[in-house]
C-alpha cells in the first residue's frame, strides 16, 4: 500500500516534463529495443525498452537520461533489469494500479459526499 510520502514521490517524479514523457513512452511501448530472442521467454521482459533507445529521442546526454530514469525508479514507477550489457526498463504495473485506485477512491468519495478535515500538522 502506498503511503502519502510514496504518492508524493511518484507525483514529483512525474511532475518533470522530461520524466513524464519518458514514462509515458515506456508505459505505452513507444520505444523499441532489440531483445535477445535466443534466451528463454521467462528471461526476457516482453515489453521492455533499453536506456539507449530512450536517449535517442531526447537532446540530452545518456547520463542525464539515466538520472531521470533513476528518479522514476526511486519512485517505484518503473522497473529496471540488467541483462548482459543492457538495462531494460518497464513500467511498474502494480504501482500504477495502486495510484489509479487512489483516484478511483477519491472520485467515489467525492460523488458520495464524503468530507475530510485536512490536518496540515502531520
Amino acid at each position: 500500500m502506498l503511503n502519502m510520502d510514496k504518492k508524493i514521490k511518484i507525483f514529483k517524479a512525474l511532475g518533470n516534463e522530461t520524466r513524464f514523457k519518458i514514462f509515458k513512452n515506456i508505459f505505452s511501448g513507444g520505444y523499441a529495443c532489440s531483445i535477445d530472442n535466443t534466451k528463454p521467454k521467462d528471461d526476457i521482459i516482453a515489453q521492455a525498452t533499453c536506456v539507449t533507445s530512450i536517449a535517442e529521442h531526447f537532446d540530452f546526454a545518456l547520463p542525464t537520461i539515466s538520472r531521470h530514469l533513476k528518479e522514476l525508479k526511486d519512485a517505484k514507477i518503473i522497473i529496471m533489469t540488467k541483462s548482459k550489457n543492457k538495462i531494460y526498463i518497464e513500467p511498474n504495473i502494480e504501482t500504477m494500479k495502486e495510484i489509479a485506485g487512489c483516484f478511483e477512491t477519491l472520485v467515489k468519495e467525492y460523488e458520495d459526499g464524503v468530507v475530510y478535515q485536512y490536518d496540515n500538522t502531520k
